[in-house]
């Protein structure tokens, strides 16, 4: 058509079907020609054409030759042509010599073409219909896709709703559950006010007149220690006794020269004046969270770091005599002298609601310990019992009762396995007890008084027991006494304080004063290892603070603290963590800290 004797191919047939699809195609290679387009593309364009044409027409070729490599049948002269050229098949693009090209014989017989395929018109009305279809299943596929796009937002719309719907009824479920707790505890409450209504009744038909605080309630229904908690409780002490085996003393614990430079840091008036004294001291370690439970009948818990109150609980009607943080999670719990326990849990915004008010003693509770699992509690009161509780749902489990002649418990710690109690009584005796059976399983005698404070040292092999005449030291092992701490005499004043009376800048003038150990007849002692069993503190007219030894190894007093108080009356001290400092509570309203000089918090609030 354009007088050209061989005409070279392009890469694809993208030239051909571009100038073909339109019916005015015609035009198209004319604008080519016009030198719009080099003619090295026009040539391979037509090239491709022909070739293209031969395959769909039928027509044989006048000197037909075989590919070995594809099996495609050429013109020779056309293959020759591009051979020469190119090297490589004009139709798959293959690397191609002469030497893969075979003649091939042909008949003069040739099958007649199609009508569409006769002339270039019906091949153009062909590929017309062809691209009709297509773009009639291009319509169909983006329908498809609008309905598939319909359904999709249809169905996230009901996933968003089930979820809604899911929240409100776990919302539901828990509120349920809660009311249910409460209900369970409130049984044995009703069951006791039907016995008690009963056995009032007089003989001349009139009821006797009940006293709330004072009478004795009747005896209440308590489901007790299930299988699947002392199953639990069991498997908390194996675990527990396995991990003390492997356990090292932490590299970070503070050492026993860094306690002998231990000073006061700062000094924090939690409580109110005119009720001054803190009772009992808890740290939350995890945090670094100080909590002190007061005579002014709050409880106060504090930041150590910031120096700041995070918040102050109010409910207790008397002195707060026990507070101990729940290691795992929000809750805190409190013990006082109105009978009560009250157990708090905290919020995000630092402020603790009241969960639970418990009512089961009839007399002043004196401690509050939490187990090694952190799912239960044990309470001690004057009342001559102890209660076992479930902290989530405040149910008492079992209220165990001494069938001795006591005036009640004066303290009790759990063993750090869990699986022992120890109680402190008022009568000068210590008692341990086996939580899975409640029984009382050992006594300890020799204090002079009220056992005031007992601690297990943390590998399980001590106790020290605090009372008026003295500390002692046991051997849970051999169940006897290896070692008593005499710290005061009778007629030995102690260094209790010094008496700020004015500043005459940049002086501070100081006033000591001297305190008898014995001048107070209602004088406590207080006593704590630390969480590494590595010191022992103990509170009294000072705070010393022992290195822990052996059976047979002296137990050395590392340190003496004065009680800055002014009151000659140190109440509770609580290890920080790893030792790095020492919360101590007296009978003013004061926290004071004490550690390193140069590890200040914010000093006096």
């Amino acid at each position: 058509m354009l007088g050209l004797k061989h005409l070279p191919r392009s890469d694809s047939l993208r030239w051909a079907l571009y100038f073909t699809f339109p019916l005015v195609s015609m035009a198209r290679p004319r604008i080519l020609l016009q030198g719009k387009v080099p003619i090295k593309e026009v040539e391979e364009f037509l090239i491709d054409l022909c070739f293209f044409f031969r395959k769909v027409s039928g027509e044989v070729p006048e000197q037909p030759v075989v590919s070995k490599k594809s099996g495609i049948l050429y013109e020779k002269r056309l293959i020759e042509r591009q051979i020469s050229e190119y090297g490589k098949c004009p139709i798959t693009g293959e690397p191609l010599t002469m030497d893969d090209i075979v003649p091939v014989k042909a008949g003069k017989i040739v099958k007649p073409r199609t009508v569409q395929t006769a002339s270039i018109p019906g091949m153009l009305g062909m590929f017309q219909n062809e691209w009709d279809g297509l773009m009639l299943s291009n319509f169909a596929l983006e329908q498809q896709l609008h309905t598939a796009r319909q359904e999709l937002s249809h169905a996230l719309y009901q996933h968003d709703a089930a979820c809604r719907v899911i929240a409100r009824l776990k919302k539901e479920r828990d509120e349920a559950r809660s009311l249910l707790a409460q209900a369970e505890r409130q049984i044995p409450m009703y069951a006791s006010e039907a016995v008690t209504e009963n056995a009032s009744v007089l003989s001349n038909g009139k009821r006797a007149a009940e006293d709330d605080d004072l009478g004795q309630p009747g005896k209440r229904v308590r489901p007790g220690i299930s299988a699947s908690i002392i199953t639990e409780l069991t498997d908390c002490n194996a675990t527990l006794s396995q991990q003390r085996k492997k356990r090292q003393i932490p590299p970070t614990l503070a050492p026993i020269g860094a306690l002998e430079r231990y000073t006061q840091l700062s000094s924090h008036p939690l409580h109110k004046t005119s009720k001054p004294g803190i009772l009992s001291i808890d740290i939350q370690y995890s945090k670094d969270i100080i909590a002190t439970g007061g005579v002014d009948a709050t409880a106060v818990v504090f930041d150590r770091s910031s120096g700041q109150i995070v918040s102050t609980l109010s409910g207790h009607s008397k002195k707060v005599t026990s507070v101990r943080f729940v290691a795992e999670g929000e809750f805190f719990l409190t013990g006082s002298a109105d009978k009560t326990v009250r157990v708090w849990q905290g919020s995000e915004d630092g402020n603790y609601d009241c969960r639970h008010i418990l009512k089961d003693h009839t007399a002043e509770v004196q401690a509050v310990t939490v187990h090694a699992t952190n799912n239960y509690f044990v309470t001690a009161s004057l009342d001559n019992t102890w209660c076992f509780y479930d902290l989530s749902s405040g149910l008492c489990m079992a209220q165990v009762a001494d069938t001795s002649k006591t005036d009640g418990y004066s303290s009790a710690a759990f063993h750090p396995d869990g699986l022992i109690l120890g109680t402190g009584t008022s009568e000068a005796v210590v008692k341990i007890w086996d939580v899975k059976s409640q029984a009382n399983v050992a006594k300890f005698e020799g204090h002079a008084g009220p056992v005031t404070a007992i601690s297990f040292s943390e590998n399980g092999y001590f106790l020290a027991t605090a009372a008026h005449d003295s500390v002692k030291l046991w051997d849970l092992r051999k169940l006897k006494n290896f070692r008593t701490l005499n710290l005061y005499d009778s007629d030995t004043p102690t260094n209790s304080g010094v008496y700020y009376y004015g500043y005459a800048f940049p002086y501070l003038y100081v006033l000591p004063f001297m305190a008898s150990a014995r001048s107070n007849s209602s004088y406590t002692l207080y006593v704590e290892f630390d969480h590494s069993g590595s010191y022992l503190g103990i509170a009294g007219s000072d705070i010393r603070v022992y290195q822990v030894g052996s059976v047979k190894a002296d137990w050395n007093c590392i340190k003496t603290l004065p009680d800055l108080s002014g009151t000659g009356r140190a109440t509770c001290v609580k290890f920080g963590p790893d030792a790095n400092y020492i919360a101590v509570g007296s009978m003013d309203r004061n926290l004071r800290i004490f550690g390193l000089p140069g590890d200040e918090a914010p000093l006096e609030s």
